[in-house]
């Protein structure tokens, strides 16, 4: 996909008619991939827009391409770039990286302070976040704000976050330090020479923390067959 016909700014008020775009492609991108998901409604979307928090991508023909927005925690001293979204045809195109650059410039421009994080539960984000200069981090260095936990409730894997006492789960917490960090050079060469490891850590998180969850499930099944990963998920 050519990505010269792309316009990737930030979002105005007249963007908001994508709100509802943008929010289902989220809801129907994670059912996809099968992994969780805070739920975000239009008008958060717009909210963010208002607030001048928020990056698009569109088309020359104003076809919505993807999107990103700001949030912030802790009075500021944390901000995440969230909910980044890619239109399926548009994916493996280059799309998300230059829209994850954009919203990291401008969350750099108005919190110049902050500590910049993400979670995530995929490799190719955190492909991204590493040439951006964010590195692997616990989940203790990351805010503490209730209100940003709280934002995980909605998510199909809250119970093994609180399982864990909020020092785990199945997303990967990634931080920019902007007192104390590497250059993006490092961290992506870091990520490219340990790629096969961080898959491989994936995985195994995932199956390290989803089989206490799926024994239960077999034991409250009468010691019959457990129900399948879609069933954890989506019931």
């Amino acid at each position: 996909m050519n990505n010269q016909n792309i316009i990737i700014r930030i979002a105005t008020v007249s963007d908001k008619v994508y709100s509802k775009t943008i929010t289902d492609e989220m809801a129907s991108s994670a059912a996809a991939r099968g992994t969780g998901i805070a739920t975000r409604t239009p008008e958060y979307i717009e909210q963010k827009i208002d607030e001048g928090k928020a990056v698009i991508a569109l088309t020359g023909q104003n076809e919505w391409v993807g999107f990103c927005y700001i949030e912030t925690w802790g009075h500021g001293e944390y901000v995440a770039n969230s909910g980044l979204i890619v239109a399926p045809e548009y994916r493996k195109s280059g799309v998300a990286k230059s829209i994850k650059q954009k919203i990291f410039n401008l969350s750099r421009e108005k919190y110049p302070q902050a500590k910049i994080f993400g979670l995530t539960t995929g490799l190719a984000v955190m492909k991204i976040n590493s040439d951006l200069g964010y590195e692997p981090v616990t989940y203790s260095e990351l805010t503490q704000d209730e209100s940003f936990w709280a934002g995980c409730k909605s998510c199909v894997n809250y119970e093994i976050l609180m399982s864990k006492d909020r020092k785990n789960c199945m997303c990967t917490a990634m931080l920019y330090d902007p007192k104390d960090h590497y250059e993006p050079q490092e961290t992506s060469e870091y990520f490219h020479k340990n790629e096969k490891g961080f898959e491989r850590l994936l995985r195994f998180k995932q199956w390290k923390l989803l089989r206490p969850f799926m024994r239960r499930d077999r034991d409250n099944n009468n010691g019959g067959k457990p129900k399948s990963l879609l069933h954890f998920f989506f019931h």
